[in-house]
């Protein structure tokens, strides 16, 4: 039995379940992190010394790294579906994860926490605008990268899709205004209108 620990409501966990979904892997999940507790106990930390969510435990083999256990999980349980086999594909879908984690997730960041975990009276407009100013160009260069393919890696959907998608869900539940961008509208159109979103992309933030 996978176990997984991690609240719903970190971007890092939404995008475990979402591929345990994807695979259609059963599992067991913890709440853990934030208001739940759990990180910080010694149990916990002897496993994760970061104290941070997500924990994945695959029959005895423990990872944490929320990108690493998405592609873990798409390698060992995907049979070549997620995690492509062709090494240019592969890595051309690895590229992607590593810009979500490295470029898109800390430039929405302040604007996602400015305007959903920190109260209003204390809320730095100056932190969101900056965020806002960062990560707007980064959706043009998303819609750019679909011009000529429906997912984010090609002509299926990848371990490139799944950080991204996530990435956009928690964006897109910001009370910020939408700009349309046709090409990524419909390719998030697909990943939301797939069964595995359900229970993650479908949820408020908090």
């Amino acid at each position: 039995m996978i176990r997984l620990w991690g609240r719903l409501s970190s971007i890092n966990v939404r995008k475990v379940v979402l591929t345990l979904q994807l695979l259609q892997l059963p599992f067991e999940r913890t709440d853990a992190g934030g208001t739940f507790g759990i990180v910080r106990t010694p149990h916990y930390l002897a496993r994760n010394p970061n104290a941070l969510v997500p924990l994945l435990d695959d029959d005895g083999f423990e990872l944490w790294e929320s990108n690493v256990i998405v592609r873990y999980l798409a390698a060992r349980h995907g049979d070549g579906t997620l995690y492509p086999q062709d090494l240019r594909e592969r890595f051309d879908a690895e590229r992607w994860m590593d810009w979500q984690q490295t470029t898109l997730n800390p430039a929405g960041r302040d604007a996602f926490v400015q305007l959903i975990r920190v109260a209003a009276p204390q809320r730095r407009q100056d932190l969101v605008d900056a965020s806002v100013a960062a990560t707007e160009p980064l959706w043009d260069l998303l819609e750019a990268q679909l011009q000529d393919r429906p997912f984010i890696a090609g002509d299926r959907l990848t371990i490139a899709d799944i950080p991204i998608a996530c990435e956009v869900h928690r964006w897109r539940g910001l009370p910020l205004a939408a700009r349309p961008r046709p090409r990524l509208d419909a390719w998030y159109g697909q990943v939301l209108a797939l069964p595995a979103a359900r229970g993650v992309l479908d949820l408020p933030l908090s």
